[in-house]
């Protein structure tokens, strides 16, 4: 069983940064860490994913912008957002998979534990 709580999200204004922070809790080594996001209304998209040994995957929308890293000693997988737009407000959630960075590292469904989430709210 692997728990996982977000943190760091909030308000912010067109062209700020944040940086989310998921501890986790429960054996997660050699497990792939990803972030996903889910507007209102919408579907949970794939954002980011880091590997163990830090290779990263990152969707086209967000690439340049926002940067995934891990720190495996204390557990936890941050999201660094920076040049924020409207389009990036949503609940972002954390969440643990296994294997190899492939196609379906961009699938929630994939993923076996999630943290409840955290949001993020982008002012024009």
């Amino acid at each position: 069983q692997v728990q996982l709580k977000e943190s760091g999200g909030g308000l912010v204004q067109t062209g700020g940064s944040l940086r989310l922070s998921c501890p986790t809790f429960g054996r997660t080594s050699n497990y792939i860490m990803g972030w996903f996001r889910q507007p209102p209304g919408k579907e949970r998209v794939f954002v980011a994913a880091v590997t163990w040994g830090g290779d990263t995957m990152y969707s086209d929308s967000v690439r340049g912008r926002f940067t995934i890293s891990r720190d495996n000693a204390n557990n936890t997988v941050y999201l660094q957002m920076n040049n924020l737009n409207p389009d990036d407000t949503a609940t972002y959630y954390c969440g643990v998979t296994t294997g190899r960075l492939n196609i379906a590292t961009r699938i929630p469904k994939t993923y076996s534990f999630w943290g409840p989430g955290t949001q993020v709210t982008v002012s024009s």
